[in-house]
């Protein structure tokens, strides 16, 4: 196959099993048929079958890629809707972030260390608790491999987004800020969606506590890197 046939049709393909699965998602609403989770095993399986490689399929989705560019400088404008929110609760949503990033960032060191996985992998799992495009920009400063980092992420969110309702279940949390910070901290983009679907208080403060701990993160970095 051509590149340039190649690189055009993992792009349709791309966005055809995304439509797809959002259609299926509005349908069925479970973690299961997340559009993130459906489109990256569809996706994969074909990559697999067809015996290309992971370069043959960025060579036609790169630019989804690019525009993670706009998508992190849009996260500016959730925090200026809601600034009078972050100016009632500033203390609770930066306690939040301070002590959320820190287990996150702490449990996938320890456990990285456990394991005695390659420094590499280290540096592709420490931001796995932030949004994509700013963990793939930590991952990359960190020295690891950015589109590790992706996967690691979207678990990170399928499966924070799949267990969320169920801690809601068996903890006592009735705090409509509480709740929206456990899923915008354990399960940020995902978890904002499902955070959502509660109310639209607990949407908000998880866009917020996401944004933040992604904030958070890439200052840590940046002191890690300049030191």
């Amino acid at each position: 196959m051509d590149a340039t046939v190649k690189a055009l049709f993992w792009c349709v393909c791309t966005l055809v099993v995304y439509l797809a699965a959002r259609r299926l998602h509005r349908r069925f609403g479970r973690w299961w048929s997340s559009p993130m989770l459906v489109t990256w095993v569809v996706c994969g399986g074909l990559i697999l079958l067809m015996h290309n490689s992971y370069r043959d399929y960025l060579s036609g989705t790169h630019w989804l890629v690019w525009l993670l560019g706009p998508a992190t400088v849009a996260f500016a404008v959730p925090i200026h809707r809601h600034r009078d929110m972050v100016r009632r609760h500033w203390l609770l949503l930066g306690a939040g972030v301070v002590v959320g990033s820190a287990l996150a960032i702490g449990s996938s060191w320890v456990f990285a260390s456990w394991f005695e996985l390659s420094p590499e992998l280290r540096a592709s799992l420490v931001p796995r608790s932030i949004t994509t495009p700013l963990a793939m920009d930590a991952s990359q400063r960190l020295g690891g491999v950015p589109e590790l980092t992706a996967v690691f992420t979207a678990l990170t969110g399928l499966f924070g987004a799949a267990i969320g309702e169920t801690l809601l279940w068996l903890l006592p949390v009735r705090s409509r800020i509480a709740r929206g910070a456990l899923f915008g901290m354990g399960a940020h983009g995902a978890g904002v969606a499902k955070a959502g679907e509660l109310g639209q208080e607990e949407g908000v403060i998880a866009s917020l506590i996401m944004i933040f701990a992604g904030q958070f993160t890439l200052l840590l970095v940046a002191l890690v890197t300049l030191f």
